[in-house]
């Protein structure tokens, strides 16, 4: 692997973020300190476009709105699947770092991108 593949939010997720931009501009200007409501559809496009998933060669990046985690592959236990379909990644000193954006149903794109070291069970027959 070259370069870490990237699991992210689709970008369709930006129109959203966009129509609340316009939504707000007109309750950014009916008072002096109201322009600060303008930040927020910028604070969730910058989520958008930042939180998700790197895996590359040396491991995993998890990356969050203001933070980052790496785990080597030589840490990572395995992946626990929450109730709701939310992917946990377990590692060796017993911790757990939840994977945004990364659900259940994304389980066999992350064993292909992890170059065979996530293994996906097949289902019970």
């Amino acid at each position: 692997m070259d370069a870490p593949a990237r699991l992210r939010m689709n970008r369709t997720a930006l129109f959203p973020v966009g129509l609340l931009a316009l939504c707000t501009v007109p309750l950014a200007f009916a008072a002096p300190w109201t322009p600060i409501l303008l930040l927020i559809p910028l604070a969730v496009a910058v989520w958008v476009l930042r939180v998700g998933v790197d895996i590359s060669d040396d491991g995993l990046t998890v990356r969050s709105l203001v933070g980052e985690r790496r785990v080597p592959w030589g840490e990572v236990a395995g992946i626990r699947v929450a109730p709701r379909g939310e992917l946990w990644l377990v590692t060796t000193g017993g911790t757990e770092v939840r994977m945004p954006v990364v659900r259940a149903r994304d389980l066999p794109r992350l064993a292909a991108v992890s170059g065979g070291r996530i293994d996906v069970p097949q289902p019970p027959a």
